[in-house]
């Protein structure tokens, strides 16, 4: 992919993702209610796509309840904001093995393995515009955890995300999640031309080293469109990359969790920031209908109870 900046960029908000950052900061966002009202404020701020997990209200704890994403869902629908909604489809694939000499049986604690229909379902029944696939099985962080995506499960998963009209946006957090992906779009599985994102810095996938980089980005269609991210203190430093590559931004406190040294951001704050960015860079942030637009998206209401 030749290096072109991208003049129209659209920015998409990881509002609380699944780690464990609830207790890390008061402004990471744990009920249906907070998170759709981080959402929103992130919309007003410039973000054209908000991604979303739920989490325990309590705890914090993430969650693939059903009810928690469909109070989510009509939070943000019924807000005084148009945004375009992704919804993870990452939950329901985390195996975390016993100590090196015996790995089996795998540990309770924090394993959680379910099946394709049950990893979308909360997508069936919400029917956001974009849903992300985690287009491979990697070590992931911790000693012992593995996120596990097998080629058979993302092929049916992949499937009932396109029956659905839902699309698919490609996590890809090395340059063999980008090979698969193409792989399912020259299946049939995933429509062409698809949506990647960029996942740079997350150990133990891509450093986010900018060789790497650029190695992520060129191995990217032409036609595709891709956004990037990459952690804490880079997080900045990647969106600039991403708008230079011809890419679009993800900023949010899924993936960091300060504004500046010793101050810690909400989500609307990343947001303005990257706005700001965008536009001392000479470029200009689109909102959710251009990026439908672009996209072949589609807003829909979720399903009638």
């Amino acid at each position: 992919m030749p290096l072109k900046m991208n003049r129209e960029v659209f920015i998409t908000c990881a509002v609380t993702g699944s780690g464990a950052t609830q207790d890390r900061s008061p402004h990471v966002p744990r009920s249906p209610a907070e998170i759709a009202t981080s959402a929103i404020a992130a919309a007003k701020a410039g973000a054209a796509i908000v991604h979303c997990h739920v989490r325990d209200p309590d705890t914090g704890a993430p969650s693939r309840d059903l009810a928690l994403y469909r109070e989510l869902t009509e939070r943000v629908r019924e807000a005084d904001v148009d945004v375009v909604l992704n919804l993870t489809a990452g939950m329901g694939g985390d195996m975390v093995f016993g100590d090196v000499e015996a790995p089996l049986p795998l540990r309770r604690d924090g394993t959680d393995m379910i099946g394709a229909s049950a990893r979308v379902a909360h997508v069936a029944e919400c029917l956001p515009e974009i849903c992300t696939l985690d287009c491979g099985t990697m070590n992931f962080a911790e000693a012992d955890y593995v996120m596990t995506n097998t080629p058979g499960m993302l092929t049916a998963m992949g499937r009932m995300m396109t029956d659905l009209g839902v699309k698919p946006e490609i996590e890809a957090f090395d340059t063999g999640h980008l090979w698969y992906a193409k792989h399912l779009v020259k299946q049939g599985i995933l429509e062409s031309p698809a949506l990647v994102q960029l996942c740079m810095g997350v150990p133990w996938g891509a450093p986010d080293d900018l060789n790497t980089f650029m190695a992520m980005v060129n191995n990217v269609p032409q036609d595709w469109t891709f956004s990037a991210f990459s952690l804490g203190r880079n997080q900045m430093a990647y969106a600039a990359a991403a708008v230079l590559a011809g890419g679009n931004i993800r900023v949010g406190l899924e993936d960091n969790l300060w504004l500046d040294k010793g101050v810690l951001a909400e989500n609307w704050q990343l947001v303005e920031r990257a706005a700001n960015l965008v536009e001392n860079m000479g470029a200009r942030v689109i909102g959710p209908e251009e990026v439908r637009k672009r996209l072949g998206l589609v807003k829909r209401a979720p399903l009638a109870r």
